[in-house]
């Protein structure tokens, strides 16, 4: 019932505010809808965690460790990104760029969009999921063009052809494992999880190395790993903030958790060398051309959209290494990208707001002309840069440990020299936008609460779980487990 619970309650949502036009409760009622989601998920996990996988609809939905700690990613930055909605919306309205039956659409497409991510890390299905994950790229096409303007029609479309081809390819791939358990099972194949785990050492290697290199390329292009990375900094740009914060610190993860799912069964089938050769070249090209575009950033929104790819690039790196610490600390830190990124991406739209513009050299003096926007922003980049106690640190720390364990030392040195030079790179920006001094004229401006308290309850989240690792501890394991 829980698993049923966690979708019903953000379509709930969406169902009211289409029925309604939007008003402020109805934003509320959205909020409230992803808080629930995200205590039902902590319930639903130490549930799992007891007394193992729990199943809904036969083999429709099935809920394991991993599946509880992705609800939990999805409730936290879900809930982060609602509570701000309400107040861009409201602000939207106010100064005549939005109606309010556009104001209703946008809450039943974030709820949407919501619930199909949801329903993809439900999944006991692999087509289930496939279906869902296609879902969030229908839904997010009209999120990224909400603004309705030039930049933000042409970032949707390019959004929804790349993401379109990516996820054909996707379905390729999976139409191949399909075969391939059916030739194990005599013409009879499921394609679920628990199915394709029992049988993927008698898969085919031939069609299995064809099946997983179209996976990677095809859930990759959501993940945002190059070659197949355009889309990312356009849509990520042009999207309302909420929504960037949805996409960069969720939409992200939940493709890559496709890619770990069906590493696990690869590595049945082939052996770890080729799975970990795909996901050693996809991270590594990604980590490259992310450095190398941050350099030279001069606007905020992208910049975080680029350092989106920097992070999936590690992810990528980290599942390679394919170990327990190693597959933990990938779970961990998308928990605490999700947290970070939330944060800056919501803290990025009220600047957009209260600023007027996202070029990071017409924003100057942030700490003194507004503390606590300035102060989230500065403890957001610190926590995505991975300074301790965030748990980002912690957990690229244990990805360098496991890659260097598994005779992947070199790969830990590259990756530290490209966050050596990000670290620079975001470091520069950053200081430009927060660094200054105010003019004797000029006031000091207040930061509402509705902004300010979520995003610090967030960074606090984010530190502790930096600290004390011990609320998730054996949930990461189990995960871990899943995947390994």
């Amino acid at each position: 019932m829980l698993a049923i619970a966690l979708l019903v309650f953000p379509a709930g949502a969406g169902l009211v505010a289409a029925a309604t036009p939007w008003r402020r409760w109805v934003g509320w009622l959205c909020t409230a809808s992803l808080v629930t989601v995200l205590v039902l998920a902590v319930v639903l996990s130490t549930q799992v965690v007891r007394t193992g996988p729990i199943g809904a609809f036969g083999s429709v939905l099935r809920v394991d460790a991993l599946s509880a700690f992705m609800a939990i990613v999805i409730g936290a930055v879900g809930a982060l990104a609602t509570c701000q909605s309400v107040r861009y919306l409201d602000n939207e309205i106010r100064i005549g760029r939005c109606s309010v039956r556009h104001a209703s659409l946008y809450a039943v497409l974030v709820q949407g969009f919501i619930s199909a991510m949801l329903l993809a890390v439900l999944a006991g299905n692999v087509g289930v999921m496939w279906v869902a994950i296609e879902a969030t790229t229908i839904i997010t096409t009209f999120l990224v063009g909400h603004r309705q303007t030039r930049g933000s029609l042409e970032a949707s479309w390019k959004y929804v052809i790349i993401c379109s081809v990516g996820i054909a390819v996707a379905f390729l791939g999976t139409v191949l494992v399909y075969l391939a358990e059916q030739h194990v099972g005599h013409g009879h194949a499921t394609l679920t999880w628990t199915s394709l785990l029992t049988v993927s050492h008698h898969l085919n290697p031939g069609v299995m190395r064809i099946a997983f290199a179209l996976l990677v390329l095809g859930y990759g292009t959501k993940v945002g790993l190059a070659p197949m990375h355009s889309w990312l900094p356009d849509a990520h740009g042009q999207a309302p903030a909420p929504v960037s914060a949805l996409m960069s610190g969720v939409l992200l993860s939940v493709a890559f958790y496709a890619l770990l799912r069906f590493k696990s069964i690869a590595d049945g089938a082939l052996g770890v060398a080729f799975p970990r050769g795909l996901l050693l070249a996809a991270g590594l090209l990604t980590l490259i051309v992310a450095t190398s575009l941050l350099i030279k950033q001069r606007d905020y929104k992208r910049m975080l959209a680029y350092s989106s790819m920097e992070h999936m690039g590690l992810l990528a790196l980290g599942a390679a290494a394919g170990t327990p610490l190693a597959i933990a600390a990938v779970l961990l830190h998308i928990l605490g990208h999700g947290l970070a990124k939330g944060v800056l991406f919501l803290t990025s739209g009220e600047l957009l707001h209260v600023e007027g513009t996202s070029d990071i050299d017409q924003i100057r003096a942030l700490l003194v002309r507004r503390p606590a926007l300035g102060g989230l922003f500065a403890f957001g980049l610190a926590a995505l840069l991975g300074l301790p106690p965030f748990s980002l640190f912690v957990s690229e720390l244990n990805m360098i440990r496991a890659e260097t364990r598994v005779g992947l030392g070199w790969v830990a040195v590259f990756s530290l020299v490209c966050m050596a030079v990000i670290f620079a790179a975001l470091l520069t920006h950053g200081r430009r936008m927060l660094l200054g001094a105010r003019e004797a004229h000029e006031p000091v401006q207040a930061t509402p609460a509705i902004v300010t308290v979520p995003l610090v309850g967030a960074l606090i989240a984010c530190a502790a779980l930096g600290v004390l690792a011990w609320p998730l501890g054996a949930l990461l394991h189990a995960a871990a487990r899943v995947v390994v």
